[in-house]
């Protein structure tokens, strides 16, 4: 039998350009490689060694020539085996923790990149269902080993590929939405003791955003006998927990029709019809207009899209935020509260509570900053890869 160790390519750090990748940064930059005729003419994901120009070996990397972020770090051995066997031990690993985090409750971000030793790979889990999605070439060629532990590992009767990021483009990968396993049908997740109904097809990003399950608990803890806006609201997430938390009135806002939809069905499922009610439109041109007729509520959640889609969008994104808790504040009650988030991954959480301070500041009302957070801990961060922590919140009382 080949030994795998010989039979993958070796790629070399250039001489001086291994201190990162020495000191366990789990990317390899394509200026830190030696890019030789062999090693651009390799296929994007391939997996390969990774060695320094001292001889010192770094382990199994996937490797795409066409990338900036050239290698990203699979194992330690350079000879790992990467068949369903090694990804069933990988996966293993990642369902251990979520079912520490969350026992006897199987929702939840099973798998987040790096920090599982798994990069550019994200596995969400509702129940018995999965979204996968992979972002990057690497994980692209080792879906088909994942799908297969998958199987093993927990028998779901669903696994859709939600492989419709942009951030695919960077790979030279195309985007696409397809079942892998089993026929699509109706799934649910389950959350503090209510139920709603997931698009995995359709819906934005892989159909429920695990990401903000501590911050609705939070902002739910404040909701009894309030009224309550939530801004960008998807699927009624933040409203809903609200509501079953003794909301007096909830008013849900976005613009999609199917989300509100799935919103006020899951509102009804859970015997909350009489106190949730939904606007459609554009989420800051209502406002505006809500600003602009004195409508108040005693909890404001804004939680949008992002606003950086790439570095370049950053200047404007961070006057977006502004202007979005500008607004925002002046539609919260004296004495009441305001969550503003951010997913954007190219603003820094600093850059964030700047823009959404300066904001405030224009309203002239007097704030207190009460939680700063992040997304919950089945979204580890790798402790080298601080900008992949892209969830930002923020929670203020406002007088």
């Amino acid at each position: 039998m080949t030994d795998p160790s010989t039979a993958r390519p070796l790629l070399r750090l250039l001489p001086g350009h291994d201190r990162r990748v020495k000191a366990g940064h789990p990317w390899a930059f394509s200026n830190e490689i030696a890019m030789t005729p062999a090693a651009k003419a390799l296929p994007p994901g391939a997996p390969v060694r990774l060695e320094g120009d001292d001889g010192v070996r770094h382990g199994t990397w996937l490797f795409n020539p066409h990338s900036l972020i050239a290698a990203r770090r699979l194992d330690a051995d350079p000879a790992a085996p990467l068949d369903a066997g090694w990804c069933r031990a990988r996966l293993g690993a990642a369902l251990a923790l979520r079912e520490k985090l969350y026992p006897g409750t199987p929702y939840y971000r099973l798998v987040h990149a790096e920090a599982d030793g798994l990069p550019g790979l994200v596995i969400d889990r509702y129940g018995d269902a999965l979204a996968l999605q992979a972002n990057t070439a690497g994980m692209e060629w080792l879906t088909p080993a994942l799908v297969e532990a998958l199987e093993g590992l927990l028998a779901p009767r669903l696994i859709i590929a939600r492989n419709d990021a942009s951030v695919r483009g960077l790979e030279g990968l195309a985007e696409e939405v397809k079942p892998l396993r089993g026929t699509p049908g109706p799934v649910r997740v389950e959350e503090a003791g209510l139920g709603f109904s997931v698009d995995l097809l359709a819906g934005q990003k892989t159909g429920w955003f695990f990401d903000q399950r501590e911050n609705r608990a939070r902002v739910a803890r404040l909701a009894a006998g309030a009224t309550v806006l939530d801004a960008f609201c998807h699927t009624g997430g933040f409203g809903l927990a609200a509501a079953a938390a003794g909301a007096e009135q909830v008013t849900l806002l976005d613009r999609s029709a199917p989300a509100l939809e799935l919103a006020l069905a899951a509102a009804r499922d859970n015997g909350l019809a009489e106190r949730v009610s939904a606007t459609r439109g554009e989420a800051l041109e209502t406002m505006e207009r809500m600003v602009g007729s004195r409508t108040r509520f005693d909890i404001v959640v804004a939680d949008p899209p992002a606003f950086a889609k790439s570095r370049k969008d950053q200047p404007a994104a961070l006057r977006g935020y502004g202007k979005l808790a500008r607004l925002a504040a002046g539609l919260v009650a004296p004495g009441g509260f305001l969550f503003i988030a951010s997913c954007s991954h190219h603003v820094s959480p600093g850059e964030f509570a700047d823009a959404v301070i300066g904001g405030l500041v224009r309203t002239r009302r007097e704030a207190k900053l009460l939680v700063q957070s992040g997304a919950g801990p089945d979204h580890p961060v790798h402790p080298l890869l601080p900008e992949s922590a892209y969830l930002k919140g923020l929670l203020f009382q406002l007088g």
